[in-house]
């Protein structure tokens, strides 16, 4: 087990597999219990900083609700670590009073800085980097309808930023790969240090893909761009696809740019099911950091 004070998830290829397996296999216990009314009160006399102050509202919520579900007593701090505050004074403060900080952070290095300054645990709930959280939840959800992720392929048709970050995080570290299929202007760079990992601009790749992923366009790109609607995911698109394919839009989903209408509906689309276990992959990941497994 690691000690309490290094239980920090900042990016999911920062933990060994057996932790991310425990992690996804204690989401899918918790769904069942959450379905049941019956939450373990595992965060009993715990005290969390929850530090989120863009606007978003997913994360959010599910951390806030899990946290008081599980018997903790959740704070939403109203401060920013890109303002005056040193950051390694704010990890000393944040510590007098609580047990743990989830926290978003525009870079992915000043969460990094946080946690080293502070003892308490420190949950990552969204860089512009990454965002371990939202594939966590994802995955979970797979796992609890298929009995597992071992040897799947994962599409991302999205350009280099938060969603893909993570992705390529998870295929570091677990059975699974990932394969961006987007233009390739938008690649990621530095794409050829990841062995479980490839990057192309030809749409017969997500022919591989047991899941199929969409983030929203890069800023600056006008809605009838030709070169991006190519890829974009409509219901003709999903039924040339393998019958198990598993469509996970990320949100907020903007209709007529990286989806359809019409893809919004079709079978294959998961999507408000898939995020309802953001919830519970959260709820296992503060047991996590806790020590609790």
């Amino acid at each position: 087990m690691f000690p309490l004070a290094d239980r920090d998830l900042l990016a999911l290829d920062d933990l060994p597999p057996d932790q991310l397996i425990a992690i996804l296999e204690r989401a899918v216990e918790l769904a069942r219990l959450w379905t049941a009314r019956r939450m373990p009160q595992s965060l009993a006399g715990r005290r969390l900083a929850l530090v989120v102050n863009d606007g978003g509202w997913r994360n959010t919520s599910a951390f806030d609700l899990g946290i008081q579900a599980m018997g903790g007593l959740c704070v939403q701090a109203p401060l920013r670590l890109d303002q005056r505050e040193a950051v390694a004074d704010l990890g000393a403060y944040l510590d007098n009073w609580f047990d743990a900080v989830v926290c978003r952070a525009p870079a992915l290095s000043t969460l990094r800085a946080l946690a080293d300054a502070a003892v308490a645990p420190v949950i990552n709930a969204r860089t512009r980097q990454n965002h371990p959280c939202e594939v966590l939840g994802d995955l979970a959800w797979y796992a609890q309808r298929h009995g597992g992720i071992g040897g799947i392929t994962v599409a991302v048709l999205a350009p280099e930023a938060n969603i893909l970050g993570s992705w390529v995080e998870a295929a570091a570290v677990l059975p699974l790969q990932v394969i961006q299929v987007y233009p390739e202007r938008w690649h990621l760079r530095g794409a050829g240090r990841h062995a479980a990992f490839r990057a192309t601009a030809d749409l017969a790749a997500l022919q591989e893909a047991q899941i199929i992923v969409t983030d929203c366009w890069p800023e600056g790109v006008a809605a009838g761009d030709d070169t991006l609607l190519r890829y974009q995911v409509s219901a003709s698109l999903l039924a040339r696809l393998r019958p198990d394919t598993e469509f996970l839009p990320c949100p907020p989903v903007t209709r007529g740019q990286e989806v359809t209408a019409d893809a919004m509906q079709h079978p294959s689309c998961r999507a408000v099911p898939a995020k309802a276990f953001l919830l519970h992959a959260q709820n296992a990941l503060l047991e996590w950091a806790f020590g609790r497994f």
